[in-house]
């Protein structure tokens, strides 16, 4: 009996989260699964290092969200919401590279 069709699923290495899934029961599912949580502590200082990759996500929400589209969802179709969020990841590519040769 043949399998499903795509690619097979794929468990990551390890999870990264800030200090709201600091929990036992958060630490313990995601090890069940093989999964190594990297969740920061409640109640200690910050710089802990998460940020360092973190900000990488938050930085590109940032420029995404310079398209009023993309900041608030107006279509309700989902292909149309992702044709716009291509065409922003376009811009910011097209800006980057833009900006490296001139």
């Amino acid at each position: 009996m043949p399998g499903k069709v795509g690619r097979p699923h794929r468990r990551p290495d390890r999870v990264q989260g800030d200090r709201a899934y600091d929990s036992g029961p958060h630490r313990d599912a995601l090890r069940r699964r093989g999964i190594e949580p990297v969740l920061a502590r409640r109640n200690t200082a910050h710089g802990s290092g998460l940020g360092v990759s973190r900000w990488v996500v938050e930085r590109t929400h940032s420029w995404l969200h310079q398209n009023r589209r993309l900041r608030v969802r107006y279509e309700r179709r989902a292909d149309i919401h992702e044709a716009f969020l291509i065409l922003g990841c376009i811009k910011i590519c097209h800006d980057s590279l833009k900006a490296s040769f001139c």
